[in-house]
């Protein structure tokens, strides 16, 4: 009896062993795909505050919740299911999806800059005067709909990180990517949007130090929504271009990764030590941006022109 006992105490033992080792790679692996995902994760923290711009205070939380639950909604009952079943009997989609997304990054961020050039903007900032419970929910449906592209981009890249791994690790890796990078991107968009009401706060109270340090966080808020701004659209822009130059090859013509990867080798190779790293990292980074910049511009051309043209056979 206490023969059996010892042997089932190791063999408890040896599974706690094994599921331990398992939770280590499922969380090494998720590491990973996050950092694969960080692009679109930077441009998805960016984008996500604009949708609360011109509400009360008292709503933006609100909102931010809202919207976060959309996004987690997003993630594990919509996306991962499909992108689940996609890499178990047809892995070989994977690369035209991540094609097809990098294209609409790559759009997105083109659209932003010739609206910056322009002065136009999109509808829900020509808006964003308005108030009540109906533009609240168009909003937020708005936002969630953004969000269901940027979260498939990050499913997506993150599946593809791990796409050799067993089912269940995939299964398990994705779903923690899912809540983490969720808490993560609207924990920092709720903590970007009340970083002005904490200034007022400070400005408030009778420390000369704490008025003076709330006053210059009001002040900085509107360049710290400036420069995360222009970090999404660079972004979007870096990760769409270097997600087509990857993916273009996995679907079988490699000279526009073989270039990027010549490019990336060429600066690398210019210093030695950790520095030719950088220099390396920022070739590549800007070359992507410039391909994504280029090749979102051609669709922005594109979208522009097609309306143009069927309101001037309309004219005729």
């Amino acid at each position: 009896m206490a023969g059996g006992l010892v042997a089932l105490l190791d063999d408890v033992a040896a599974l706690t062993k094994a599921a331990a080792a398992s939770i280590d790679d499922i969380g090494a692996a998720a590491g990973k795909a996050g950092v694969k995902a960080a692009g679109v994760v930077v441009d998805d923290t960016a984008v996500t505050p604009r949708y609360v711009h011109g509400f009360t205070p008292d709503r933006e939380l609100p909102i931010i919740r809202k919207i976060a639950t959309g996004s987690i909604r997003n993630k594990l009952l919509i996306i991962l299911p499909v992108a689940m079943l996609l890499s178990q009997f047809l892995p070989q989609a994977l690369p035209y999806l991540l094609i097809a997304g990098g294209l609409y990054l790559c759009y997105e961020g083109a659209e932003k800059v010739y609206e910056a050039l322009t002065g136009g903007h999109h509808d829900e900032d020509a808006t964003a005067g308005q108030s009540g419970p109906e533009f609240e929910k168009s909003m937020v449906s708005g936002a969630i709909r953004t969000d269901l592209i940027l979260s498939a981009e990050i499913m997506v890249i993150s599946l593809a990180s791990v796409e050799d791994e067993p089912f269940l690790t995939r299964l398990l890796v994705l779903v923690v990517v899912a809540i983490l990078i969720t808490a993560l991107v609207y924990g920092a968009v709720a903590l970007i949007v009340k970083m002005d009401d904490v200034g007022l706060s400070l400005a408030r109270r009778r420390s000369s130090f704490s008025r003076r340090f709330g006053r210059g966080l009001v002040a900085a808020m509107p360049k710290v929504m400036t420069v995360l701004t222009v970090v999404g659209i660079a972004a979007m822009l870096w990760v769409g271009g270097h997600i087509l130059l990857v993916n273009v090859g996995e679907a079988g013509f490699h000279w526009p990764a073989d270039r990027l990867h010549d490019l990336e080798h060429w600066f690398g190779d210019l210093v030695h030590g950790g520095f030719g790293g950088v220099l390396s990292w920022t070739a590549g980074t800007v070359a992507s941006a410039l391909v994504g910049l280029v090749v979102g511009a051609i669709i922005v051309l594109i979208a522009h022109l097609i309306p143009k043209r069927k309101k001037r056979g309309a004219a005729h």
